[in-house]
């Protein structure tokens, strides 16, 4: 209590010193108003370090239009015949700590809005920070940001007092018309600079939205904060439309403002456990509309209150046939199957999950690999301690390659205080040729290495992969395990068929003619310095760093242990960052260096750091870290490579200023890569990228040895993703 009375003193102080600073000669324009918003908002933004706070929260929802496509939207849920309306309210608990760290607990819960994803994208719109940079998971460049001038108008609305204080109202108008920007209004009292309160709207994917927050009065322990909240969307998508509209309400019990002392952004400790972990017994969990009407901060209209009482003389007269009820429970989980993300929870065996079958962000193209697909299945199990065991399935088929890829893993996370781990994994990997065909290839002028007319003799593989991770220190894991391969010839090059009558050694003939394994144990240390994680109950969870992830990988074949066994060393190494450089703009690179020694007999090319995916992968792990344009077979082609990639991500680089075609544009890349490797130095790459709620697409340009360029193209679907 004492901390809290010590801290509030201390910004009054702050508001007092930051008033007598003034002139006394109050703003002329609007653009002078926000230079001081702005300048102080940086300092508000930090100045709550912690509080608690219960929060009630009501929403209705109107379905006014909808087609048969209704039922497929994974976002939404199953409309009831006949019911257009829809109403609920939860009771929870809100735990914030700086900087911009939420963990909400439902402490009850009652309504007729069955549950679904609409609702908790809804609940994002409560957990913002006005004062910070950016909004709503960083997805909305605030037009209280430092940077906002480049981005919006702002012009004066009117000028009044309010409770004996001087305050402006200032509309912000964007200057794009971007999904990442918003429009509307805000109330500043003059000489302390606080927001009183603040309206805007926009767009967010399928969604336009209207938020109202009002702020707590001067002199007030929630000054800084919300104390309502008032958001109205409307979903439209494919001729169905639906309106929502939601309140929260603010009653806080505990503020903690930051110590003058405490250096901004500096934290103690890595372990965030206590700004994750809100105090809350869920024995007390309650979910009958009786202990909600007893704590209802606000009264029900008489629309709200008539949705409650046609819904529960629904449930009194239902006498639904069991055997209609599970033919209708079946067709609605048939529909999930094909169209959504699909999960289970089978007693005694665990949580079943499943990616739609029919859905097109499994979907990938481009030119290097052409179309591809990707199925994943999982069934994952919670065991005493933390504990857990999962089993996985990926099935994929790349059309170009006509090729098919299947694996099988099991998970046993023992030790997750630690995380401790074991791994067992079987596959087929992708198809690769021998050393053997390196020495052919390095025989060859550079300007005559072509892949495309080379018969290099492709080898198919099955892998077994085991190993057990655990991490010694914080940010510092090892891992050792085995990786076994079996590896046969695809398809016989004509020069290794019998019968053949071609000067071609017989080395090479037996090449195709065995099968070849190898027994490889493999050593891996990761390190990532300043890893702040928290704790859920005894699993550890990481979180960021500011600081690059090193990975440090040795694998060794061993002979004489399988049939034709290879013997090798393979060493990589890689590291990669991500770092934010202001509100929205982001620059992440990757660096590798790797390579084959001590090779004393037939062995095959296969890194794990570089090394082409044929499957489809999220557009943002693969525009940083691959070559979207690099024939497949250079990855396989040398016993050493040198990489490096660098991305620089923004809502706003090259398309800001086309109004009307830009709107959906939620950020812009721009990417480059250079690889240096035998008969390959160069091989330089750079790309753009535009990426939207429903799809994102990339543009790429190559050149080998600054002679051969290249253009192409990657495409993925984003929708519901």
């Amino acid at each position: 209590m004492g901390r809290v009375i010590v801290g509030f003193f201390m910004l009054m102080m702050f508001f007092a010193v930051r008033v007598n600073a003034s002139d006394g000669k109050p703003p002329v324009s609007a653009l002078e108003v926000m230079r001081h918003v702005s300048d102080f908002a940086a300092d508000y933004c930090d100045v709550v370090d912690e509080y608690t706070s219960n929060v009630y929260i009501k929403g209705k929802l109107e379905v006014r239009k909808k087609n048969f496509l209704f039922r497929y939207i994974p976002s939404l849920f199953k409309l009831e015949k006949g019911v257009k309306r829809y109403m609920s309210e939860s009771y929870n608990e809100l735990h914030y700590t700086a900087p911009n760290i939420y963990d909400q607990k439902v402490v009850s819960e009652y309504g007729t809005i069955p549950n679904g994803k609409f609702q908790a994208e809804i609940l994002e719109y409560f957990q913002l920070n006005v004062y910070a940079g950016s909004m709503v998971g960083e997805r909305l460049m605030s037009p209280l940001s430092e940077y906002a001038r480049k981005y919006y108008t702002y012009t004066m609305d009117s000028v009044f007092y309010r409770n004996d204080l001087l305050s402006y109202k200032i509309r912000f108008i964007p200057k794009s018309k971007s999904d990442r920007l918003i429009g509307g209004y805000m109330i500043v009292t003059d000489g302390v600079w606080t927001v009183r309160e603040i309206r805007f709207s926009g767009h967010a994917e399928l969604l336009l939205f209207e938020n109202l927050i009002r702020m707590g009065e001067v002199g007030a322990s929630d000054e800084l904060l919300p104390r309502v909240f008032e958001c109205r969307v409307d979903f439209k998508f494919l001729g169905n439309e639906m309106f929502g509209d939601y309140l929260a309400v603010y009653d806080y019990k505990n503020i903690v403002l930051r110590d003058s002392t405490q250096q901004v952004g500096k934290v103690k400790t890595y372990d965030l456990s206590n700004s994750f972990t809100l105090k809350c017994d869920t024995n007390a969990w309650k979910k009958g509309r009786s202990y909600i009407d007893s704590i209802r901060p606000v009264p029900l209209d008489r629309d709200e209150w008539r949705v409650y009482y046609l819904w529960e003389d629904r449930r009194a007269k239902d006498t639904v046939d069991v055997t209609k009820e599970r033919s209708s429970r079946f067709l609605k989980t048939t529909q999930n199957v094909f169209f959504s993300d699909l999960s289970f929870d089978l007693p005694k065996l665990g949580k079943l999950k499943s990616s739609p079958i029919i859905n097109p962000f499994l979907l990938s193209y481009s030119k290097s690999k052409g179309f591809s697909w990707r199925q994943d299945l999982g069934l994952s199990k919670n065991l005493p301690r933390g504990r857990s065991l999962s089993v996985g399935c990926r099935l994929g088929y790349n059309f170009t390659f006509k090729e098919f890829y299947w694996n099988l893993s099991t998970d046993w996370n023992y030790c997750p205080e630690k995380l401790g781990k074991v791994y067992v994994g079987i596959g087929n990997g992708q198809r690769i040729y021998s050393s053997e065909m390196l020495d052919g290839i390095r025989a060859l002028p550079d300007s005559l290495v072509n892949f495309n007319q080379i018969n290099l003799g492709y080898f198919k593989n099955l892998r077994l992969e085991t190993y057990h991770s655990r991490e010694i220190v914080n940010g510092l894991k090892l891992q050792v395990g085995v990786i076994l391969n079996r590896r046969k010839a695809l398809d016989l090059p004509k020069y290794a068929q019998e019968g053949v009558d071609l000067q071609v050694p017989s080395k090479y003939r037996k090449l195709f003619q065995s099968v070849y394994g190898s027994f490889a144990p493999r050593v891996k240390l990761e390190w990532t310095p300043g890893q702040y994680y928290y704790m859920n109950g005894n699993r550890k969870i990481p979180l960021y760093s500011r600081f690059p992830t090193f990975v440090l990988d040795y694998e060794r074949g061993l002979g004489g242990i399988l049939k034709n066994s290879c013997k090798y060393e393979r060493l990589e190494f890689d590291m990669h960052q991500q770092i934010t450089l202001k509100e929205l703009e982001r620059i992440s690179y990757r660096v590798g260096i790797g390579g084959f020694t001590n090779r004393q007999n037939l062995y095959f090319v296969d890194f794990i750091y570089f090394r082409r995916n044929n499957l489809p992968v999220g557009w943002n792990d693969e525009i940083g870290g691959m070559f979207h344009l690099l024939n497949g077979g250079w990855y396989n082609s040398s016993r050493m490579y040198l990489r490096g990639h660098i991305t620089y991500d923004a809502p706003f680089i090259f398309f800001k200023h086309l109004m009307k075609y830009t709107r959906y544009i939620q950020k812009e890349k721009i990417y480059g890569g250079i690889l240096v490797m035998p008969h390959l130095v160069p091989y330089m790459e750079l790309g753009y990228g535009i990426g939207t709620h429903i799809f994102d697409f990339g543009l790429f340009v190559g050149t080998e040895q600054f002679r051969d360029v290249k253009f192409g193209c990657k495409f993925t679907f984003e929708l519901f993703n």
